[in-house]
């Protein structure tokens, strides 16, 4: 009877041992937070916005118990491969040069890249007009490559460890327009500090893919989320998560 009770105890506290080890699988998500409306840190010091709704719906959907962790954008991709966090939910667009360090889920929003600028100015957005303007965007981001990529030789170009502070700028009148995503121009235009700007012209580039990114090789992961993602799609999860923060599909 003894040994049989030994057999129970060791059988019970392997079986706890397992369940424990389940429940406590924990991963950490990056994020920048300071790209309003897709990450932010809002008035209590929480990290919140459409990235990380989605983040934390795409962690329930893998029953993980996931915590946030912010950095600059500037080292993003090198913190993630230092292990500071998993992976990585920060409006981050797929780029051939960025496949070289890190892989991505499939895309979660597409996005495009549209210029602001005063109201009152007559700003066109082709080569010609631009020429001797000085332009913000926010630097190591496909808004600034596109600057200097096709109007690097005829604008001058002020690079921003934030788009928060090319728009510091433009408010103040040292810039004459800025490039960055639609999306977060359009928040920023609803602002109080944007009610006198509005979109120059059309989007110079429409079909941004954003996607979550993660450790090279981590592929285990990666279909953990892409698996996730198509089910939040399914199910309506992602677009009551689209319908908080915008009026259109994101998708």
């Amino acid at each position: 009877m003894k040994k049989y009770k030994k057999i129970l105890l060791v059988a019970a506290a392997s079986l706890s041992f397992a369940t424990a080890s389940v429940a406590a699988e924990k991963l950490k998500i990056g994020t920048e937070g300071a790209y309003p409306p897709f990450n932010l840190i809002d008035s209590n010091g929480e990290v919140v916005g459409f990235d990380l709704d989605i983040a934390h719906a795409l962690c329930e959907k893998m029953k993980v118990e996931c915590s946030v962790v912010t950095s600059d954008w500037d080292g993003i991709i090198p913190a993630l491969n230092a292990k500071k966090f998993d992976f990585l939910a920060a409006s981050m667009s797929i780029t051939e040069e960025r496949l070289q360090a890190v892989d991505f889920t499939d895309p979660y929003y597409t996005n495009g890249l549209q210029f602001i600028a005063p109201k009152s100015s007559d700003f066109k957005v082709d080569k010609d007009s631009l020429k001797g303007k000085v332009i913000g965007a926010q630097r190591a981001t496909i808004a600034g490559n596109w600057l200097e990529d096709n109007m690097g030789k005829d604008i001058d170009i002020k690079l921003y460890d934030t788009n928060e502070n090319a728009y510091l700028d433009l408010e103040s009148g040292r810039l004459d327009g800025v490039l960055a995503d639609k999306f977060v121009n359009w928040e920023w235009l609803k602002s109080e500090a944007g009610a006198g700007f509005e979109f120059k012209g059309d989007p110079v580039f429409d079909n941004d893919k954003i996607g979550i990114a993660l450790r090279k090789g981590n592929d285990e992961l990666r279909e953990r989320l892409n698996a996730a993602l198509k089910e939040i799609v399914e199910d309506g999860t992602y677009k009551a998560i689209n319908d908080k923060y915008f009026p259109f599909n994101v998708y």
